[in-house]
C-alpha cells in the first residue's frame, strides 16, 4: 500500500493509482532533504525564472 495520493489533474485525493477523472496519481509529499543536494541550485534558478516568467517578481 502506497499511502495516499493526490490527482495531477483535478487535484483530489485518493488512494488508487489512477483519480475517477482518469488521471494519474502522483505522491504528494515533497522529496527528501540534503545537505549534499547537487541540483538544489538549478531548482532555485528554475523557480526562480518561473516566477519572472508569470511577472511575480
Amino acid at each position: 500500500m502506497k499511502g495516499i495520493l493526490k490527482c495531477s489533474n483535478c487535484g483530489k485525493y485518493t488512494m488508487k493509482e489512477t483519480c475517477s477523472c482518469g488521471s494519474k496519481a502522483i505522491t504528494p509529499k515533497p522529496g527528501k532533504f540534503s545537505p549534499q543536494d547537487k541540483y538544489a541550485e538549478y531548482r532555485r534558478k528554475a523557480k526562480i525564472d518561473d516566477f519572472k516568467k508569470r511577472e511575480l517578481i
